[in-house]
């Protein structure tokens, strides 16, 4: 599994002229998954997501969570971040769960977030989204979790 995590002021996600998911102060969080990813994957990641400290203390110290500073968390599927651009021009995805199997990972991704008591907004799987997003810091994680437990 991997994801991009940003840190943001606001951010939102729209398809075919329609907002389906927005949030303030919190976390975009763009995901992908692989075909031997697991439910320990996705518990690993929701949990390192929600207690990351990568929100400022009153110091301006990274010393606080999204729980900490009470912020809510927007999941968009991007398969694309296992694109390997390697070879040729065009990027392969091979590295990427199939469609079905994507989006069932994708969908209990965003549960085991929401049993972490914490908000959640979301895009629509497989769709064609528009994302804004306000970065803060900017603050832009790349965490990757395999199957073999190795991060």
């Amino acid at each position: 599994m991997r994801v991009v995590l940003q840190r943001v002021r606001q951010a939102s996600v729209t398809v075919a002229d329609t907002v389906t998911g927005s949030i303030d102060r919190g976390l975009l969080i763009l995901c992908a998954f692989r075909e031997n990813d697991t439910e320990a994957e996705l518990e690993w990641m929701a949990r390192k997501c929600v207690e990351l400290r990568i929100f400022p203390d009153d110091e301006g110290k990274m010393n606080r969570g999204l729980r900490d500073v009470d912020g809510a968390v927007l999941v968009v599927s991007q398969f694309t971040l296992y694109g390997d651009a390697r070879k040729g021009r065009r990027p392969s995805f091979v590295g990427s769960a199939p469609g079905e199997q994507a989006e069932r990972l994708y969908d209990r991704f965003v549960r085991c977030l929401r049993d972490l008591d914490v908000r959640v907004a979301t895009g629509i799987f497989a769709a064609d989204m528009q994302v804004e997003l306000q970065n803060d810091g900017p603050v832009t994680l790349i965490l990757d979790r395999d199957a073999d437990g190795g991060a």
